[in-house]
């Protein structure tokens, strides 16, 4: 990396958390600033920049939402040969290029922070360990984010100062270990609870230790404890500090105070300083349909700005949420009814026949989940006939009618802070950590131990707690009690089921499907756009053709993956 970009990137980036400390723009700095207290504070500031390029961007959902067996393409974009595996995704392709170069931009400051911290004067032991360590935990989330991506990538722990084009592509061991020694020595000097809101902590490293052991645990760099180990830190993460998963699972995605909470380890700061947020939390745009232009709607703050890219496929729909009676995740991850903010006479659009005059306020659309002779889900309520939906004085939008413009909308992510309808850069800060993953994790973990008995009781956890709350105690307990799984029902698939219901969207599928050898399994079987064209060699991402082609020696240095 060139020096240059590597100062510009601390000079523009030395601020990265809304709650961690007041952001501001430094420029007109040189090399040795970062070898002074203040400039060591900043270097170690701007390691956690480069999160905003892949937490709630295009490019990360883009990355690892589409092409999954949980969500298809929807009408617009310009990245749909990511969903369709078509040979326009290669190795030019703008995205993956684009997370290469931020995550190595980012592993140089780093570095930085790392090699520099002992030549810093006046800086007490402690706080150099600390400081140290949250650019370690932050190294190694960006080599992970790699090695899953891509396998093999160049490996460097030192700061780069000058041009170079000497790379090569060490072995996904050689990078897992270097992973997880930096996790390590992060997990031992950070605090458990930093006074500022957002940095590094304790269990936001062994959170990601759990991860990156039970990932290790199916890859070539495979240990025989990496399962134990898995299972072993998420249970520290559950049990000796005070998270805890919220009553509601509703209560988890509000906005505002509801952003930090008993069941958030760590999340990605944004900020309504359009001064530092970059590119802000852009995730409220992807999941939406296209309800601005029906009748009795505009586009508005509250509902969001639907670029209609990310399409939930029939398998999210109808098998993951098919218990709707006894499990609530479906009703409070997707938007069911809009209330007509645009007053005025209208025709209808997919309901056809039917004419309206909303005034403010009005249902101009509900969306039941179900066709009138759908016998396949259980509901809350009772199934109504054609009849009754005919009658219904809005438009009802049922399966039937669902097509690339028009289908159910997951809400997590809206953001009605946003300034104005047009907004693109959110405020509200992503759910990178949260407790029910950890819980999900150390279940896979202890199953795959031996452990079943104890497996079910962390899966069922986080199932009791999307459970429906019954008008009497009896009624609550008969929806648990549905919801109960033993450990003879424990497989893999069972738990990508259950990752996929209570983690839809939160960029965890794509790799989620690649650590457990399931990618073009279920792609084949539940994501017919996906289906006719992806392969093996999809379990891995291109390396950028840029980074081949700069390296002294090309591709006999730096070879392509297999496939493209």
């Amino acid at each position: 990396m060139k020096k240059v970009i590597f100062i510009c990137l601390l000079a523009c980036l030395s601020q990265s958390c809304k709650d961690l400390l007041d952001e501001k723009v430094v420029s007109g700095v040189t090399s040795e600033y970062y070898s002074t207290r203040a400039g060591f504070e900043d270097a170690v500031k701007a390691s956690y920049a480069p999160l905003r390029s892949f937490y709630a961007t295009e490019l990360g959902m883009s990355l690892t939402v589409f092409g999954t067996d949980t969500y298809t393409n929807g009408a617009d974009g310009s990245w749909k040969f990511l969903n369709t595996y078509t040979n326009q995704f290669d190795a030019r392709t703008g995205l993956v290029t684009g997370l290469w170069n931020n995550m190595y931009l980012a592993i140089n400051t780093c570095n930085t922070v790392v090699d520099r911290a002992n030549a810093v004067k006046g800086l007490d032991e402690t706080l150099k360990n600390r400081r140290v360590a949250e650019a370690r935990f932050l190294r190694a989330h960006y080599y992970f984010l790699l090695v899953q991506t891509f396998g093999p990538v160049h490996l460097t722990l030192s700061e780069n100062t000058q041009v170079t084009t000497n790379a090569s592509r060490a072995s996904v061991k050689d990078v897992y270990d270097a992973i997880v020694t930096d996790l390590e020595f992060a997990a031992a000097n950070l605090e458990v609870k930093p006074a500022d809101y957002g940095r590094a902590s304790v269990p936001a490293a062994e959170h990601l230790l759990a991860r990156v052991h039970l990932t290790r645990a199916t890859s070539e760099a495979r240990q025989t404890d990496d399962y134990q180990k898995a299972a072993t830190y998420a249970k520290k993460v559950i049990n000796n500090y005070n998270f805890r998963l919220l009553p509601d699972f509703a209560k988890v995605f509000e906005q505002g105070s509801g952003e930090i909470n008993d069941e958030v380890i760590w999340a990605v700061q944004y900020t309504s300083d359009p001064l530092t947020n970059g590119g802000g939390n852009n995730a409220h745009v992807f999941f939406l349909m296209e309800y601005d232009v029906e009748p009795g709607m505009q586009r508005d703050v509250t509902n969001g700005r639907p670029f209609k890219r990310f399409r939930p496929t029939d398998f999210t729909l109808n098998t993951l949420f098919r218990d709707r009676l006894n499990d609530t995740r479906y009703e409070k991850s997707f938007k069911t009814v809009f209330l007509a903010n645009k007053a005025g006479a209208a025709k209808a659009t997919f309901d056809a026949g039917k004419t309206f005059n909303f005034a403010l306020g009005d249902t101009t659309i509900w969306i039941p989940g179900y066709n009138a002779n759908d016998q396949h889900l259980l509901l809350p309520g009772p199934k109504l006939t054609q009849e009754q939906f005919n009658a219904k004085p809005y438009q009802v939008l049922t399966p039937a009618k669902y097509s690339e413009r028009l289908y159910p909308s997951l809400t997590k992510f809206l953001d009605p802070l946003r300034p104005d309808r047009t907004t693109f850069e959110g405020s509200r800060d992503f759910l990178a950590f949260r407790l029910a993953e950890t819980y999900l994790i150390a279940a896979e973990a202890l199953m795959y131990t031996n452990q079943p008995l104890e497996a079910a009781q962390y899966i069922n956890a986080v199932r009791w707690r999307a459970a429906r709350v019954g008008r009497t105690d009896a009624e609550t307990a008969a929806h648990r009690a549905a919801l109960t799984v033993t450990p003879d029902q424990l497989n893999i698939d069972f738990i990508l089921d259950e990752r996929g219901r209570e983690l839809l969207g939160e960029q965890f599928r794509w790799f989620d499907l690649v650590r457990t050898g399931k990618l073009v399994e279920r792609v084949k079987k539940y994501n017919p756009q996906a289906a006719p064209n992806i392969r093996d060699v999809h379990m891995r991402r291109p390396i950028p053709q840029d980074q081949i082609d700069r390296t002294a020696g090309g591709a006999d240095a730096f070879p392509q993956n297999d496939g493209y």
